[in-house]
């Protein structure tokens, strides 16, 4: 019996320790990840942004097209958007879903990203209220989205993502940002949306914007 017990034990501690390594690398391994993909993102970027030559090329897949910023969350709080939402795509940063509006565009310019792993982009989603900012950098405009509400939908609730969100079909008019991430935290049983109107857009300044965009947060 003690034989039995003792080899238990032993078990338990085993996988106690197997979990707390997983767990390690999934809150610190995943996010260092991250936060090396999105220092080559932002050179990148910004390499881009500084060409003589303005290109009109489509973006690839997994390449950066736009720096996102939120007051709300802090001065240390940048991060690189993605072209396209796919795993290896989210693991780099908040990804933007292909075919939905560009910055500034109208209709709907939908953005998504991890909420607990890979540097958490959207941790904090759920602490932004009516009338916080949303900053969005390209290479010639800053674009300043308002946030106008948040909801909680099923992950199959896609109507959220069209131009004109819970209107699939209906002609966009507006110019609007859309955030979707996992909800609850540690779990993808639903989803959490966060809605926002553009409300000014104005002259990137160069030399404010690159030093703290793009550089994910701890």
């Amino acid at each position: 019996m003690r034989t039995v017990i003792r080899g238990l034990g032993e078990l338990c501690i085993t996988a106690g320790l197997v979990l707390m390594l997983f767990v390690t690398y999934e809150l610190w391994g995943t996010g260092q990840y991250t936060r090396d993909q999105q220092d080559r993102l932002t050179d990148q970027l910004l390499d881009r942004w500084k060409a003589d030559e303005v290109t009109t090329e489509k973006v690839e897949i997994g390449a950066g097209i736009a720096m996102i910023r939120v007051p709300e969350f802090g001065d240390d709080y940048g991060f690189v958007v993605v072209e396209g939402v796919e795993r290896d795509d989210l693991r780099k940063g908040p990804g933007h879903y292909p075919g939905s509006a560009m910055p500034g565009e109208v209709g709907n310019f939908v953005l998504s990203g991890h909420r607990t792993t890979y540097s958490a982009p959207f941790s904090d989603l759920g602490e932004l209220e009516r009338g916080d900012e949303i900053l969005v950098d390209t290479r010639e405009k800053q674009y300043v989205y308002e946030v106008t509400g948040r909801d909680i939908v099923e992950p199959s609730a896609v109507e959220v993502t069209a131009p004109v969100p819970y209107h699939p079909g209906k002609k966009a008019r507006e110019r609007l940002i859309t955030l979707t991430t996992c909800h609850p935290k540690y779990s993808d049983a639903e989803r959490m949306i966060v809605f926002g109107e553009l409300t000014a857009a104005k002259p990137r300044v160069p030399s404010a914007a690159a030093p703290q965009a793009g550089r994910a947060a701890e």
